[in-house]
This record gives structure tokens, C-alpha cells and sequence, in this order.
């Protein structure tokens, strides 16, 4: 805390203390004018700036931005220097506009493909999550604007989203819910998170002071201010005690006033609101006192928006290379109203008043190209006409090549509510049925924010997803589909093939009170990886109008300690004849058998730029943390002595090259012994199976001995395997009596093997 922070605690009275702890309005912090506190005002995002006028807050009052593609769409680009290149546009155009501080990224976990707000978060894994969200943050506060990382925590549906507690073992929170911000902390340090509206095991996120005070702040040392998501504040002085300095909107007065009596009554220190307001103040005059200059070039923004878009459409199927669309020779049939009127973002609070809409229709108009369009659907995206559906079957069976552009609606998918179904319209899937009955060409173009069923993915030749890819996202469809761009995303998510094949089918939404994360960490692609499922396509999945080749893997070290880091390369060649990019990823697959873990974890992902012929060698730097799941029992971090296996590859169901290592724990001690514990699980642990493994060969030996198995079956009724399972599996408190040993004797011996683990 600096010497000016320290000066202003000072002479504040506790009620403007108070008062700094909730909003002047909507939008802004109050300002206490006679000590020279201004007033700063935030603005959501995280695709555009979604900035309100002075006279108000509804959506249609805010002013005109850029709207760039969401998250579930600029995830898919994998590309660190891209979401970092976007931080700083947003970061230039708040300037511009006086925002101190961008709400964004949201980067929570995509537990289902259901919740409503898929479309704003990045990825159901967490290394992508954070390692993107991070960039992200770098490029906004390099224009010395905040950010507000949200929801913190475990925000994974819209359904009863202002009281559900989400039921997680730590585990699961520790290795599925939490990285994401966790990374972002130690990797891009933001200036404000903000605390989610639901609760977590019974607990409201406002204020759970293991989640903002224990975790965040004391473990992983976060030094910003932590913000109320607009509406989640329930218990102001609880909340103050658990960290959460800043409560949004404007209150009404009504919970300063209870921090005010928490003073005086002495439920509430000053200590403890001094610390909140500080955090307050520091956010302010940070921006204030060093406010750059911002230039909001929309034009020049609006031409970078389909740029990032390119980056992030994903190629999901290209049979006999229907795409690029070569123009000058095939007669091309635009169907759909997308195709006009494209969704370019998701419902709610990071909907953009844009600046200009930029359609498939305007694009292929403003290159030139002969392309005819037909409606097909209502603008409604859900009915039909007979006399629509007829004119794109006559239209159809005219063309060469037939690009139907489908997707969802806005309301389909939204904030404040979550899908119940995969399916698209049913009018689209029907006419997408019809028409690939009349052409064998037909290319479908996705606008959505989260996974769809696709009854005929097998009938139409290409798919291009473009999830909703920002007010210029027609400049960036037509640039692919005629091949002035090459697709190079791949989908940070996996699209199922049924919503019953979904991780936590039976337990999503809940009950309305709860919903009980029963799947725990087998989320996404852990989850159908793990199970040898069947998926629509993978995570990681996506083609090119290249191709690609994967050779000479190799690791710094064979075997090395946990605390080590090691290095890992791989070439990749482009082996197609035109430019393209190819992100390889890396997964590590725990072979130790010591827990229950994934068939394998994505720990690095790198995109590479390829021209024809060439190779480049991608790297990638593994730690503890790559190897490492979280260890209940000990409360860290924890990888097992033994073998893994590190596979590079372009998807999770793509392994083009593997190779296995060994790892030595730095820790002796995978769990504390207890009278409970059985030979069997120590042995699964190399530095544990040390300790135990004389006294479990001089028990194999007692009992089996030299005896033939004719011999054992005379004295048994199993055989020598099982035997040998059964002294595995008795706990030492099954010694008790054995030998004449007593319980006290058990408890000398756990002690034991104990003390001799800790030293």
C-alpha cells in the first residue's frame, strides 16, 4: 500500500469509506470529491466494448463499437498473440471512450454445451482457458486499462444462476475449475476479478472467504481488487471479511449502511474495510494517473475483426476438396438468412451496439463475385414457407456449389437461460436435408456459440463453423469459402454426438438448489477420451486446405525430477501445396497407476505458420505442474514416481508422435498412513513401495512359501493370484491379533513407516 492510499484511509470518514465499497450507479465507482477521489466508470465486454451514455444503462443506449468475434469462437484460433493483439484494440478503444476497466475474459469451464453463455467462455479445458485468457488480459493492461476476469468461480450454468450451489470436490475445483484463473493471476496479474453469482458447496462466491481470501489472495498471491458481479452481494460485511472489496451496481445505500453498523458494533474491523478500499483506490488512481491517449479507429477495427475471425473458424469436413469455391468456374447458390443477416454475437451483457454489419452477401458483393441468394427461412431462423423451401430446391439443383448458412438464433442461446436441446431449428435441418438430396455439393456455414447436433453431417461435403464471429464475420466467410484465406482453427471443445453422451447429463442443471458435479474431473474431452466414446468431432479437431506431417519428437531429458523443467519439439512439415497454419498439441498421459486420472491432459498447444515444403520445429516447456494432479491427502500438487507418456498431436483423438518418460516425485509421501491402509497402496507408489515392499514379500512368502499350486489348493479354496490380492488389500488393522500383535502395536508401526516418509 502506497504513501498516497495510506494518506487518503486516513482522512476518509467511515461512511465514505462505506460508501467506496458499492457503485455510484450502473457503470461507475463514487467518487469523494473533497479528497480528490474521481469517479471511474467499467464497461463490458469481453468482444466489444459495450459502453453505456451518461443517461443510462439499457443495451440500446450504449454507444456504437466494434463487435469481434466471442470467445467460443477466438478460443478455436489457439493463438496467444492474437487474443493478446485483441486485448490491445479493446484496450486503445477504451481509452477512447474513458473506461477504466474491461469486463472480460470469461473464461470458465464449459462443463456442458448447454449453458447459455458458452458463447462468451473459451474452452472446457483449463490450460486453454488461462493460457488465452492471460494473453488476453496482457493486451488490455498494456494500454494501461483493467480487466475483470470473470466469474470466479465455477459459473458453468444460467439456470438459478443467482443461487445454485454448485456441489465440487476439491479435486475437481483444483484441476478443472480453478487453473483458468490461477494462470491468469500468476501469468498477466489483472486488475479486478470478478466473483460469480453462484454459490460453491453451500457458499456464496461474494463471500467465500476460502475462495477469494485463502486461495487467491493468500495462495496464489493476488495483489488486485476483487468486484461483485453485477446483483450477486447478499451478505455485505461477510463479503468484506472474505475480500470482496467492490460491490456493483449502485446499492441504494442500503449495504454501506451495513458496513457502517458492522464498524461500530464491532463485527467488522476497520483493518479489515481499510484493506477493502484500499483495493478500491488502487484501481482508481492506477487508471487515472496514468491514462493513456486512445485511438478508436472503426474502420481500421472492423477490417481486424474479420482478420481474428478467419483465424478462428474451424474446417470441420471437406470431402473431395469441395472447398475453396473456385469462383470462376462454378455457378455458387448462397442459402439462408444467416447469410444476410449473420448472428455475430452472443445475448445480454456482451451484446455490441456494432458499427457496421458486414454479411456474406455484402462481402461477396463488395470482391465481385457472381453469387445467387435465396431466403430459404424466414428471418425468424424458425418457420418456413412452402413457397421458400421450394425456391432453394429449384435453386439448388441450378448450381454447382450450394452454401447453406444455419445456425442458432439468439433465442436459442442467451445469458440468463440455458438450451435444453443440441438441435438447431428444425426448418434448417430439414432444408439442409433437401438440399443435399439435390446437389452432392452442398457446403453448410455455422453461426453459434456452442456445440449443435448435426442430423446430416453425412450428406452435405463441407462444414465450416464460424461459431459468432463479430460484426465483419461475412468478410472473413467469404475469404474462406473461396480460398483467399486458409482455415486454421480448431475447436477448443468437443462437439458430442448425443446430449445424453455428456459428461454431466443426469446432473445438469440440478434440482434448481444444487447441481452435484458427479462427472468431477472427466469433463469434455477427459471425459469421451477416457470412455473410448464416440464423438461428432474431438477437441482439438480441425482441417486445412493443406496438410501437415509430425516427425523427430524429442525430450531434453528421459527421466528427471519433478522440480525439473523439461523440453519437448517436434517438427511439422507442411506437406500440401498451399500456406497454412497447424497447431500441434501437446497431452501427457499418466501411465503410474496411482490414481485415478485421464487417459490424457492437454499441457501445450503452439500454432506454426507453413508455407508449401516447409518445416518448422515447435517447442514446448513441461513442469511439475504438467505431470501433476491435486493430491487431496498431502493438499498440493503431487506427480507420482513412475512413467508417462507425452503424445503431440493435432486433435486429442490424433496422436501423430509419442514418447515416454520417467518422473521422480519430489515428495515421499502420496498420503498419510492410517491403520486403514492397506499394502496395495503403498505399492502402487514408487517411493511408499520401498517401505512396505519387505514386509509384503515376508507375508507372500509366510503364506505361499515354496508351495506347488496342487499343494495350495489342498490348504485354500483360491488360488496364489488371489492370495496375493488379498494380502495387497488387508488394511494393518486387519493385523490386530496376528502374531500376537496388539493395536497398540499397529499404531507404533504406522507411526513408523510414517516418520520414516517425512524424513
Amino acid at each position: 500500500m502506497d504513501k498516497k492510499i495510506k494518506d487518503l484511509l486516513s482522512q476518509l470518514t467511515l461512511e465514505e469509506k462505506a460508501g467506496l465499497c458499492s457503485g455510484k450507479d450502473f457503470w461507475r465507482t463514487k467518487p469523494v470529491e473533497r479528497l480528490g477521489i474521481p469517479s471511474v466508470m467499467v464497461s463490458d465486454g469481453p468482444s466489444g466494448l459495450r459502453t453505456q451514455h451518461d443517461n443510462g444503462f439499457n443495451e440500446n443506449d450504449s454507444k456504437t463499437a466494434v463487435s469481434f468475434p466471442s470467445g467460443c469462437a477466438t478460443a478455436s484460433s489457439f493463438d496467444r498473440s492474437l487474443l493478446n493483439h485483441l486485448g490491445q484494440i479493446l484496450g486503445e478503444e477504451a481509452n477512447n471512450y474513458n473506461v477504466s476497466t474491461v469486463l472480460g475474459p470469461a473464461i470458465n469451464i464449459k462443463r456442458s454445451p448447454l449453458c447459455g453463455r458458452n458463447f462468451e467462455y473459451l474452452s472446457e479445458d483449463p490450460f486453454v482457458a488461462g493460457e488465452l485468457g492471460a494473453a488476453y488480459i496482457n493486451g488490455v493492461q498494456s494500454k494501461n486499462v483493467g480487466t475483470s476476469v470473470k466469474h470466479f468461480a465455477a459459473n458453468n450454468q444460467e439456470t438459478n444462476r443467482f443461487s445454485v450451489s454448485e456441489e465440487i470436490d476439491e479435486r475437481t475445483l483444483r484441476e478443472i475449475y480453478l487453473p483458468g484463473f490461477e494462470t491468469c493471476v500468476k501469468k498477466s496479474a489483472p486488475t479486478t476479478i470478478m466473483c460469480s453469482y453462484n454459490a460453491i458447496n453451500g457458499e456464496l462466491s461474494s463471500q467465500n472467504k476460502w475462495l477469494l481470501k485463502d486461495v487467491l489472495r493468500d495462495e496464489w498471491g493476488y495483489k488486485g481488487m476483487v468486484v461483485s458481479d453485477w446483483g450477486a452481494v447478499y451478505d455485505r460485511v461477510k463479503g468484506i471479511k472474505a475480500d470482496l472489496s467492490l460491490e456493483m451496481p449502485y446499492s441504494g445505500g442500503h449495504t454501506d449502511n451495513d458496513i457502517v453498523q458492522a464498524v461500530k458494533n464491532g463485527t467488522l474491523s476497520m483493518e479489515e474495510l481499510d484493506e477493502a478500499v484500499s483495493h478500491v483506490l488502487e484501481m482508481v488512481f492506477n487508471y487515472v494517473e496514468h491514462k493513456q491517449s486512445g485511438v478508436f479507429d472503426m474502420e481500421k477495427d472492423h477490417a481486424e475483426s474479420a482478420r481474428i475471425a478467419e483465424e478462428s473458424c474451424v474446417l470441420l469436413k471437406n470431402d473431395d476438396k469441395v472447398l475453396p469455391i473456385k469462383v470462376s468456374a462454378e455457378k455458387v447458390l448462397f442459402v439462408g438468412y444467416f447469410a444476410e443477416n449473420p448472428r455475430y454475437g452472443g445475448g445480454g451483457s456482451s451484446k455490441i451496439k456494432c458499427y457496421k454489419m458486414t454479411s456474406a452477401i455484402d462481402a461477396a458483393r463488395e470482391a465481385g463475385l457472381n453469387v445467387k441468394y435465396v431466403h430459404g427461412y424466414n428471418d425468424d431462423f424458425v418457420t418456413t414457407t412452402e413457397a421458400l423451401t421450394n425456391q432453394a430446391i429449384e435453386a439448388a439443383r441450378n448450381a454447382d456449389t450450394v452454401v447453406v448458412f444455419a445456425g442458432l438464433p439468439e433465442s436459442f442461446e442467451t445469458e440468463g437461460a440455458d438450451r435444453t436441446t443440441l438441435d438447431m431449428p428444425q426448418v434448417q435441418n430439414d432444408l439442409i436435408e433437401k438440399l443435399a438430396q439435390v446437389n452432392k455439393r452442398v457446403v453448410v456455414v455455422l453461426h453459434n456459440g456452442a456445440p449443435v447436433s448435426m442430423p446430416w453431417v453425412n450428406k452435405v461435403s463441407s462444414i465450416l463453423e464460424c461459431y459468432l464471429g463479430g460484426e465483419n464475420i461475412g468478410t472473413a466467410q467469404v475469404n474462406l469459402l473461396f480460398g483467399k484465406a486458409n482455415p486454421c482453427g480448431k475447436l477448443a471443445e468437443t462437439f458430442p454426438l448425443r446430449l445424453e453422451d455428456t459428461p454431466c447429463y443426469l446432473n445438469f442443471p440440478g434440482n434448481g438448489r444444487t447441481s452435484i458435479y458427479s462427472e468431477g474431473i472427466f469433463v469434455g474431452y477427459r471425459w469421451y477420451d477416457s470412455r473410448k466414446m464416440p464423438v461428432l468431432f474431438p477437441f482439438g479437431y480441425g482441417l486445412s486446405y493443406t496438410t501437415f506431417e509430425y516427425s523427430n519428437l524429442k525430450v531434453s531429458k528421459a527421466a528427471f525430477r519433478d522440480d525439473e523443467e523439461i523440453e519437448v519439439s517436434i517438427t511439422i512439415k507442411n506437406t500440401g501445396s498451399v500456406e497454412g497454419k497447424e497447431i500441434a498439441q501437446l497431452y501427457v498421459s499418466d501411465k503410474t497407476g496411482v490414481e485415478v486420472r485421464p487417459e490424457k491432459e492437454l499441457k501445450g498447444f503452439e500454432k506454426v505458420n507453413l508455407k508449401p515444403g516447409e518445416s518448422k520445429t515447435v517447442n514446448f516447456k513441461l513442469n511439475k505442474r504438467s505431470f501433476a494432479y491435486w493430491n487431496t491427502d498431502i493438499g498440493n500438487w503431487y506427480a507420482p514416481s513412475g512413467t508417462y507418456e507425452i503424445l503431440v498431436g493435432s486433435s486429442s483423438r490424433d496422436i501423430c508422435a509419442s514418447v515416454k518418460v520417467d518422473v521422480t516425485s519430489s515428495s515421499k509421501k502420496a498420503f498419510t498412513i492410517t491403520p486403514q491402509t492397506t499394502m496395495g497402496d503403498m505399492l502402487r507408489n514408487r517411493e511408499m513401495a520401498k517401505l512396505i515392499t519387505p514386509a509384503f514379500e515376508a507375508a507372500c512368502n509366510f503364506i505361499i512359501g515354496d508351495l506347488s499350486d496342487e499343494e495350495f489348493a489342498k490348504q485354500y479354496p483360491f488360488t496364489k493370484e488371489a492370495m496375493v490380492e488379498m494380502i495387497k488389500s488387508n488394511p494393518f488393522r486387519c493385523d490386530r491379533g496376528k502374531n500376537g500383535k496388539t493395536l497398540e502395536m499397529i499404531l507404533n508401526q504406522v507411526d513408523e513407516y510414517n516418520r520414516a516418509l517425512d524424513k
